[in-house]
């Protein structure tokens, strides 16, 4: 299964493929993320700035949501330092003393641990360089996902939680279960049958991870003895393009203290030559472009042709490559 994606954060970026920017639904989770303190950790570094340099009089309620986003997380970050500082100085003068103890061994870890956290976070807030627009998001953090409005049939640029809630489920529900960032295509006519057919989207993405077996990946078996090993695997198109991933969504109501927000999970099947070589079992789904119109608005299409969209997958060679553990997060 995808479990992560480098995804296209910038909003501006789906405009190409005729979606408006719903800056309605970006204010909404930018005071969600500061309530709940979400937004540096969940939140791709192209979204969080996407209108932070705007002139425009209407992005202009966005760009205040993003700034007070911002200094609520940057007091918030001030604070925890302040109390980790005070926590490494106590552990400190416990360790040095004549009778150091296991908690003060573990304080001072879990202090200087959390204090290069907030550190790294802080120095990001006071850094808003967007990059090269792409962003590594995981299960629970926000990602852009181009529909098509139900209602109005305009097409919408919307902040998503890359974890779909199912129909019926409350937030309790969804801490049981919470592999539902993707959905198989082999289970969309039975567990996904409320969303299948009805709340279609895409993904813009460069870049695929998987967790892989060692072996598999080596292509031999385990030696005698030997332990299989997980190791994280990056998929990119040769090419360099983008590409469309085919997702299902899902708007949750207000309720009690949790605003309305949008939830997404990204569609997989059976895997691609590419991904089996790599030793995995399955892979996101990647729809042609030309296809574009007819997924977004699947009840005038119908299932059958829904099916045969993801049955006709983009076909693009994925190069491969262990990812390296040291390597810079971009998020």
């Amino acid at each position: 299964m995808c479990y992560s994606a480098q995804i296209q954060a910038d909003f501006r970026a789906y405009q190409r493929f005729g979606g408006n920017l719903d800056l309605d639904a970006y204010v909404k989770m930018a005071g969600w993320c500061t309530r709940n303190g979400s937004w540096i950790h969940s939140v791709p570094k192209g979204i969080r700035n996407a209108f932070l340099d705007s002139t425009e009089s209407d992005e202009q309620e966005a760009r205040a949501a993003a700034l007070d986003a911002y200094q609520a997380a940057a007091l918030a970050l001030e604070q925890e330092l302040a109390e980790q500082t005070a926590r490494l100085a106590k552990a400190q003068m416990v360790l040095a003393g004549p009778k150091p103890t296991k908690k003060a061994e573990t304080d001072q870890r879990v202090a200087t641990k959390k204090i290069a956290n907030a550190k790294s976070k802080l120095a990001e807030i006071h850094d808003h360089a967007k990059g090269d627009g792409y962003a590594r998001i995981w299960p629970g953090g926000i990602t852009p996902v181009l529909i098509r409005d139900p209602a109005t049939g305009e097409r919408r640029v919307v902040p998503m939680r890359y974890r779909c809630r199912m129909p019926s489920w409350t937030a309790a529900d969804e801490k049981k279960w919470d592999g539902t960032y993707n959905a198989r295509r082999d289970k969309l006519t039975t567990a996904w049958r409320e969303l299948w057919g009805k709340t279609h989207g895409v993904m813009l993405a460069r870049r695929i991870y998987e967790s892989v077996a060692l072996h598999d990946l080596e292509h031999r078996p385990l030696a005698p003895g030997e332990r299989p090993i997980s190791v994280e695997v990056a998929f990119r198109p040769e090419s360099g393009e983008d590409l469309l991933l085919a997702c299902l969504w899902r708007y949750v109501e207000p309720e009690g203290d949790e605003p309305g927000f949008y939830t997404v999970a990204a569609i997989t099947g059976d895997p691609l030559p590419d991904f089996v070589a790599a030793g995995h079992d399955r892979s996101v789904i990647a729809i042609k472009p030309e296809h574009l119109d007819a997924w977004l608005d699947p009840q005038a299409s119908g299932l059958m042709d829904m099916m045969a969209i993801l049955g006709d997958p983009h076909e693009v060679h994925y190069v491969y490559e262990p990812v390296d553990d040291n390597a810079a997060d971009d998020t």
